[in-house]
């Protein structure tokens, strides 16, 4: 029987809940390695285990990555998540990209001061309503299917999903002027790995806080 992947990182969302999102969705198990203490961290590194110095590190199927979309994608073409050619997989990675960028803004503004924070979260909301969230109706309208690529779950519909909830947790009627994509929450929503994986109690992190903040800085000394 396979090692089931493991992965390492602070114990919190960050860089790495998109990979565990994927990887719920797919519905396969994982384990946990949290970075706790600076000692741990500056180990991975003498060791040679941190390409380029940063998690996330995930070690599956014999190798340890590292650069979070570089993972994103090989698990996504693992576990059948990629699109059947190559249209369909440049069309997921650009949904992808686009729903990491939003996300990354939501994790990089809990680094900030209390004052600069609140700005940076009105943003996310403000430019997922005129930006990201009128991109993703107007696809949904367009091909009037349930999926966002080839009408077969993919990468990008998890991806999707996990910005939408995340946004949502800024500003809960954030969409109100998107049915389609209301709908689309409710049908992925329902997918039972991912309605598992939306549990209390699952691997999935809660929002970022002053202790996951305080955390990260003592390990990365920043």
């Amino acid at each position: 029987m396979a090692a089931k992947p493991k992965l390492w990182y602070f114990h919190g969302r960050g860089r790495m809940e998109s990979i565990r999102w994927l990887l719920a969705a797919a519905g396969v198990e994982f384990e946990e390695e949290f970075l706790e203490t600076r000692e741990q961290y500056e180990k991975l590194q003498k060791d040679g285990r941190l390409l380029f110095g940063q998690v996330p590190l995930v070690e599956i199927d014999g190798m340890e990555l590292t650069q979070t979309r570089a993972i994103l994608s090989y698990l996504a073409a693992k576990y059948n998540l990629h699109g059947k050619d190559p249209k369909e997989t440049v069309r997921i990675d650009m949904y992808a990209d686009g729903t990491l960028d939003l996300m990354l803004m939501v994790a990089l503004a809990a680094f900030k001061p209390p004052e600069e924070k609140e700005e940076s979260l009105a943003l996310v909301v403000k430019k997922a309503k005129t930006r990201y969230f009128p991109v993703f109706e107007k696809i949904l309208k367009d091909h009037g299917e349930d999926f966002l690529v080839g009408n077969k779950f993919s990468w990008a519909d998890i991806q999707l999903l996990e910005a939408i909830l995340m946004v949502e947790e800024l500003d809960g009627s954030v969409l109100c002027d998107f049915p389609l994509l209301k709908e689309f929450k409710t049908r992925i929503s329902n997918i039972p790995t991912i309605k598992k994986f939306l549990q209390p109690g699952s691997q999935r992190k809660p929002p970022p806080d002053s202790h996951y903040v305080e955390a990260v800085r003592n390990v990365l000394q920043l």
